[in-house]
């Protein structure tokens, strides 16, 4: 597959990794931010990761340098943009942040621009809703770690144009990836709908006394043989997103707020986010952690 200029909007803890990957899979890649914080804290991850690999010999220092001549970091939206070919948009999980977005690159990419959504639970479709060119809309889920994680999760929706989806699983396997493709839109995926599903009962567990999150990450990880428990998950996803997925703030049909969508919540989650006390992004979560240089604990574009 050829090379072609890639834009990463939203450089939080995700989008930065995207965009680390695909300069060192050779494309040309434009990240931009709303945050400047993030933006920084983005370019100090890229150089971070990109030096460790060549400490670590896994990694020649001049490809090092030539994936860091690759990462662009600071332009607007519309410079960012309208030169791409391929667009992903890895802002904060919030419906109506990212309509709005979707809303604004419709009017900025080319016509065979494909605009991808990295969100891990909401079906492209919400987002391309008015777009005049929703065929080009879709989702392209990568995992965390990217530089680690194989899978991605690209979906269909029932909006999408076959070369759209074509090229989304193109990119997928010029990344190194292993992409599959659902051919019909579902809230979460298939991954995240498991995995709620299981930090729904791990929560239980921990709410109820019967184990503590140790307890319930030893069992599953030494039960099930899962490399990773529930809630160390929660900590490596964010303890915030996780609260969202439980109010229901990313599915419009369960506004968050509403005391049925707070109700979902226990009452031990909503302290650590109150406290602000997200996961390993923060240092702090279910377990301790050194907060890596460079490491911002805002999400978002």
């Amino acid at each position: 597959m050829a090379t072609f200029r890639i834009c990463v909007v939203g450089v939080g803890h995700v989008g930065r990794q995207i965009a680390v990957v695909a300069a060192l899979a050779g494309f040309d890649v434009w990240c931009t931010d709303v945050s400047d914080e993030t933006l920084r804290a983005a370019r100090a991850y890229s150089d971070d990761y990109l030096r460790s690999r060549v400490t670590k010999g896994r990694m020649e220092d001049s490809a090092a340098e030539s994936a860091r001549s690759r990462l662009h970091y600071g332009a607007g939206l519309d410079e960012s943009v309208s030169p791409a070919e391929f667009v992903i948009e890895a802002i904060t999980e919030r419906v109506e942040a990212k309509k709005q977005l979707f809303h604004d690159l419709d009017g900025i990419a080319s016509e065979s621009c494909v605009l991808a959504t990295n969100s891990s639970f909401i079906p492209s479709s919400q987002l391309a809703e008015g777009a005049l060119h929703p065929e080009r809309v879709c989702n392209m889920h990568f995992f965390s770690p990217v530089p680690v994680m194989k899978l991605v999760e690209v979906v269909r929706g029932p909006h999408t144009a076959e070369w759209a989806a074509a090229k989304a699983i193109d990119l997928a396997l010029a990344l190194g990836k292993s992409p599959l493709l659902l051919t019909r839109e579902t809230t979460g995926f298939i991954v995240n709908r498991v995995m709620m599903a299981i930090e729904r009962e791990a929560f239980k567990l921990v709410e109820e006394g019967i184990a503590s999150p140790l307890e319930v990450d030893m069992a599953v990880e030494s039960g099930l043989n899962h490399p990773m428990g529930p809630f160390r998950l929660a900590d490596l996803v964010g303890v915030d997103l996780v609260r969202d997925v439980l109010t229901g703030a990313i599915d419009e049909s369960q506004p968050a707020g509403t005391e049925a969508s707070v109700s979902a919540v226990p009452e031990f989650l909503e302290e650590m986010f109150r406290a602000g006390h997200l996961g390993r992004r923060t240092g702090v979560g279910f377990y301790q952690y050194e907060v890596p240089k460079g490491t911002s604990a805002v999400r978002g574009r």
